[in-house]
């Protein structure tokens, strides 16, 4: 499986959802770095499941283990290993769904690829359960490019059709105190967003959403042209995320029905250095890094599970049924995806700090 990301650093996820543990280890790193155990695990709580109303009731402490790479609070230079363990499974509410493959969820086409009697409980290696590991690395990351006065921050941006106030200066996005678990503009649109989503539990449905992604203090000239490019990092691992299924950057769609005398970035001279004038391009043009502050906005799909009848069909009797899903899902992942994006975000960032590109 496609399961390691990074040129220059090499991050490998591994496990299941209902596996014993699930995990990551890190390769690439220098020795030196500091890491701050206690501000990782509060990053980590932000995705962990079952902390409010807009959870999946699973509980999971998601307290990593380190195994190799760390002594003292200090990288060592060898490869970082954590494994977080699985500790809420209930693998039984799968039981009649073996064959099954559930709408909206990779069962059909995983069952194409590696046969009927591959395990997908839980969604194994497909579950948003794997972005736990991610975000071990992405926490990490994150501490390291701070030290380097690159910051990265996500807040919601909508819920279905709710739309939360955006800043006209990005920089307020990193700067503003909010919710972090629920990490909106505006306290009205919160509340809107969160009835928007015992709304759709209360139907037995869900809904999906848009988040939005500053980086800031990243300096110019990082990236390369074609493959190389930032958009081309970054995107590849924020698809990683299961249930995105969009990515823009800077105005994204937003340049299809403008003129370019609006959406060019216009240069001037500000505090004696050369930047544009406003940000449209998102920080990035030719795949390079201009000093702006970088964002890109993440389409999140509604979650799949839900508990409304869905059509499919049996894969040994050939026949259509009509499946019922059981079980402990999020009526809406878009909340708990906030800290993924930023632990996707830094991973891809810090990688290509490292090689210097």
């Amino acid at each position: 499986m496609a399961n390691t990301y990074g040129e220059n650093l090499k991050l490998t996820i591994f496990g299941t959802s209902h596996g014993p543990e699930i995990g990551m280890t890190l390769a690439g790193i220098p020795a030196g770095l500091r890491v701050d155990a206690d501000k990782l695990q509060q990053f980590l709580n932000r995705r962990a499941p079952g902390q409010n109303a807009w959870s999946t009731q699973r509980k999971e402490s998601d307290i990593p283990n380190f195994q190799s790479g760390l002594k003292d609070g200090m990288t060592d230079g060898s490869t970082i290993t954590a494994v977080i363990r699985n500790e809420n499974v209930r693998s039984k509410d799968y039981a009649d769904l073996q064959y099954i493959p559930r709408p909206g969820h990779a069962d059909f086409a995983a069952w194409m690829k590696y046969g009927l009697d591959y395990d997908m409980a839980g969604g194994g290696p497909f579950s948003g359960r794997m972005t736990a590991p991610m975000c071990i690395a992405g926490g990490l990351c994150k501490q390291w490019l701070e030290a380097k006065g690159i910051r990265i921050w996500a807040h919601i941006q909508s819920i279905g059709d709710v739309e939360a106030y955006i800043c006209a200066d990005l920089m307020e996005h990193v700067e503003k105190a909010i919710d972090p678990d629920f990490p909106v503009f505006g306290a009205l649109e919160a509340e809107a967003m969160k009835q928007r989503i015992q709304q759709a539990k209360d139907n037995g449905d869900s809904v999906g959403g848009i988040i939005q992604c500053v980086i800031t203090g990243v300096p110019a000239g990082i990236g390369d042209c074609l493959w190389g490019g930032m958009e081309s990092h970054i995107a590849q691992i924020i698809y990683g995320i299961p249930a995105v299924k969009g990515v823009e950057f800077g105005e994204g769609f937003g340049f299809a029905d403008a003129c370019g005398s609006f959406v060019n970035d216009a240069y001037g001279i500000v505090d004696g250095k050369v930047q544009t004038i406003s940000n449209f391009c998102g920080g990035i043009l030719g795949g390079i890094s201009n000093g702006m502050p970088i964002y890109f906005r993440v389409a999140i799909k509604p979650t799949p599970s839900i508990a409304k009848p869905q059509k499919s069909v049996n894969l040994q009797t050939m026949e259509e049924v009509t499946l019922q899903i059981k079980g402990r899902h999020d009526p809406c992942i878009v909340p708990r995806a906030v800290p993924v994006v930023e632990a996707a975000a830094a991973i891809a960032i810090y990688d290509m700090m490292l090689g210097g590109i």
